[in-house]
């Protein structure tokens, strides 16, 4: 039997992939992330899901970044996850939105400092002034921020995946594969079993 709700299904999925060997699955939450660029130009790149639920699928970057401005211009997006040893993908469509500014503080503060550190250095998808100035940033914002905790920079913080469509791919021999499409319908979600 199909499963009704394509959010819990996904859960039961990820988490089979969470228990897989990192050497076979380094990070599991890696997924393509697909943004519409200027003059509907597809541009697609990884980034790693760090939170999901009924309202999406959450990941965070600087917003004014590449992706973050397209995504700031066109609030849609596709995602899609692959698990080779579980010949299982998963695509997601839907519409973007920012998290709030507390539960992107709340993330935040959880990141490495090194980590935190970097989201003020980096002037995302911009060209680099030199072979040191990635660097010399790193060393300004640790000095600035040296003794005390970094704080969320403005810029950066998370966007919100909402799911119009979730389609689940599985494997199966002679390219015979099972695809089941959920589709938004209102509150609840219409099932299509699609031919491989």
């Amino acid at each position: 039997m199909i499963p009704s709700d394509p959010i819990e299904r996904f859960r039961t999925v990820y988490a089979r992939a969470e228990k897989i060997d990192r050497s076979v699955i380094p990070e599991p939450n890696a997924m393509s992330l697909g943004t519409i660029a200027e003059g509907g130009q597809p541009s697609v790149r990884i980034v790693l899901l760090k939170a999901f639920d009924e309202r999406g699928f959450v990941f965070y970057t600087n917003h004014e970044g590449r992706k973050g401005r397209e995504l700031l211009a066109h609030p849609k997006a596709a995602l899609c996850f692959y698990w080779p040893p579980l010949d299982i993908q998963v695509r997601i469509e839907g519409t973007v939105t920012k998290v709030a500014g507390k539960e992107a503080d709340a993330y935040f503060a959880t990141r490495e400092r090194r980590s935190q550190i970097g989201a003020w250095a980096s002037r995302q998808s911009e060209p680099l002034e030199s072979p040191t100035a990635l660097n010399e940033r790193v060393a300004k914002y640790e000095k600035e921020f040296e003794g005390r905790e970094v704080p969320r920079p403005k810029f950066w913080s998370g966007f919100r995946v909402s799911p119009d469509r979730i389609e689940f791919w599985k494997g199966r021999a002679n390219r015979l594969h099972e695809r089941h499409l959920y589709v938004r319908d209102g509150d609840s979600w219409r099932i299509e079993t699609l031919y491989p």
